[in-house]
């Protein structure tokens, strides 16, 4: 695990509200038994023609947001389906922070738990931003997760992240299956002193 403090890097916006799970990565592409190439099917049935052709007008398409690793959502973003590979196929593309108004409990919580920020702003922040980086895709987007804030050119937007989320990503301890395993010589001493457990 890394610490997750800040992020400079270009956005591509997609402020459609109520994006869920499903549109972010279609049930069909969940019968893998890895995460490997999850990214390639992200938001699959909105960037792909029937016939496998990109379509060239969808945002991640377009030229000016290849590499972009933040995303600006809209409302209610990773509604839906607990999926964890909605999470994946985002980082598996690169995506690396989200910006948005607000978002499904279980994908913010998945989100974290790979070390992806999702930032919380104003309904009016959000479409400014949104349009902002439509008129400058190239431009880059700020992401300070330990101040909770958002900068874009010289406008600075305030961004929350809850104080636990914040803490683990900062510090670097998001990961919490990675938490335990570091921490497996306490927990083995704490077991031992244990009655119901010593012995066994």
């Amino acid at each position: 695990m890394e610490p997750f403090a800040r992020l400079d890097a270009a956005a591509a916006p997609i402020g459609v509200p109520n994006i869920d799970t499903d549109q972010i990565i279609p049930a069909r592409f969940l019968t893998t038994t890895t995460k490997d190439g999850l990214g390639r099917n992200l938001f699959a049935d909105w960037r792909y023609e029937k016939d496998g052709r990109e379509r060239k007008e969808f945002v991640l398409n377009k030229p000016e947001s290849r590499g972009a690793a933040v995303l600006v959502g809209g409302n209610n973003f990773g509604c839906g389906s607990s999926r964890e590979h909605a999470p994946q196929a985002l980082m598996r593309w690169g995506i690396r922070a989200i910006v948005g108004g607000s978002y499904g409990e279980i994908f913010f919580g998945n989100c974290v738990m790979l070390g992806i920020p999702c930032l919380t702003v104003s309904q009016a922040d959000l479409e400014w931003l949104q349009r902002e980086i439509g008129k400058a895709p190239q431009a880059p987007v700020h992401v300070d997760v330990d101040k909770q804030e958002v900068r874009f050119g010289e406008r600075v937007i305030k961004a929350a992240v809850p104080e636990g989320p914040r803490k683990q990503l900062v510090a670097g301890t998001w990961d919490s299956t990675a938490v335990l395993l570091d921490a497996g010589a306490a927990i083995e001493a704490t077991a031992g002193k244990l009655p119901y457990v010593k012995g066994y």
